[in-house]
């Protein structure tokens, strides 16, 4: 017959058999790298939206090494299927899934709440939850002081934009452009073409060509591609790409470009997530929060105004200047921001007019 202390003996020594297992099942887990994915609306290139954010996303890799395992998903486009996706990488185990446009914004929210273990983030977006956060450079920053350099080399005083969408983000950055460029040349015009799409480098080009048949001489854009940048150093004239440094597809033309730096936030937010401090917030980092800058300006620039140029940066990031310091008036000639005033974060977030110096009317619907 088995003693109880035979059996308390037996017992204990099966449990301590299973407990190393155990306590490195636990390590193993705890050391497991956190799974992120990044999803994109084109292809991400070596220029432009995407691939901004994909160097962030390398970023991040080299910064935090195999504690994290990040993925990027390009082309996935604005609609349904983009739904589809993201509940697959939710589903397939990814902690914390970044959605880079803003047409994703109601699928984006829908899964989210699907998948409450789950942390998103939208990038331009205004639509939050428990575990959706939003997130966004100011990147009218930047396009002030790519407007000045367009406003000291324009010899026709008439300026090319080819944008995307008549949203507030867009409308935010066309403004901020012809006040740079007015601020050093108050005859500047721009002309604004809208294309409706983020990324069709043929509508791009064309949109491109036709601005310089109406007189533009230095062009820029809102849209994701390189082809307004090669169609400026083809048919040269000056541009002021968007996104990244364009100066490969433009290397005697560009004078200077808009740019998005995500390293050091996309960096922050997986090493929250690897934490457990993450939540859902509100960011919109600028020059001073180091998520906006400019590429190198050009050395056809006249020196006054690089100098110039370089200390509005520095103004701007140091909150001592703001692109939209009143008086801000719009087309039709109300006064929309008094002076001795800045606009407010949420009229920014709201604009639905062009400023005084854009010509045509703003499209409606």
């Amino acid at each position: 017959m088995t003693s109880r202390r035979t059996v308390v003996e037996t017992l204990g020594a099966a449990l301590g058999a299973t407990a190393l297992p155990l306590a490195s099942m636990r390590l193993a887990l705890a050391a497991a790298p956190v799974k992120v994915a990044f999803v994109y609306d084109s292809p991400i290139a070596d220029a432009g939206w995407n691939y901004q954010h994909d160097l962030g996303r390398r970023a991040l890799e080299k910064n935090l090494g195999d504690q994290v395992v990040a993925k990027s998903i390009e082309s996935v486009p604005e609609s349904a299927d983009s739904e589809r996706v993201f509940r697959e990488l939710a589903k397939s185990g990814h902690k914390l899934i970044f959605g880079t446009t803003f047409g994703y914004m109601n699928y984006m929210v829908k899964v989210a709440k699907e998948f409450p273990d789950t942390d998103f983030e939208h990038c331009t977006g205004y639509k939050t939850s428990k575990n959706l956060g939003i997130y966004s450079g100011r990147f009218y920053q930047g396009r002030y002081l790519t407007g000045m350099a367009a406003g000291s080399m324009t010899k026709s005083s008439i300026l090319g934009y080819v944008a995307a969408f008549p949203i507030p983000v867009v409308l935010m950055e066309i403004n901020a452009y012809i006040r740079g460029a007015r601020s050093v040349n108050p005859k500047a015009e721009l002309r604004v073409i809208w294309i409706n799409t983020w990324f069709d480098p043929g509508k791009e080009r064309a949109a491109a060509n036709t601005l310089i048949a109406q007189g533009a001489d230095v062009l820029t854009h809102h849209t994701n591609s390189t082809a307004v940048a090669q169609t400026a150093e083809e048919k040269g004239v000056w541009v002021c790409p968007y996104d990244s440094d364009q100066h490969k597809y433009a290397p005697t033309r560009q004078l200077t470009a808009t740019m998005q730096v995500w390293d050091d936030y996309y960096t922050d937010r997986v090493r929250r997530v690897i934490a457990g401090s993450w939540t859902a917030d509100n960011t919109w980092g600028g020059i001073g929060q180091d998520m906006v800058d400019i590429a190198p300006l050009s050395p056809a620039i006249p020196a006054d105004v690089r100098a110039m140029v370089l200390q509005m940066k520095q103004d701007i990031g140091a909150g001592a200047r703001h692109p939209f310091e009143g008086p801000v008036v719009d087309q039709d000639g109300k006064t929309r921001v008094p002076a001795g005033r800045n606009i407010s974060d949420e009229a920014l977030s709201k604009m639905d007019y062009y400023v005084e110096g854009v010509a045509g009317r703003l499209p409606k619907g």
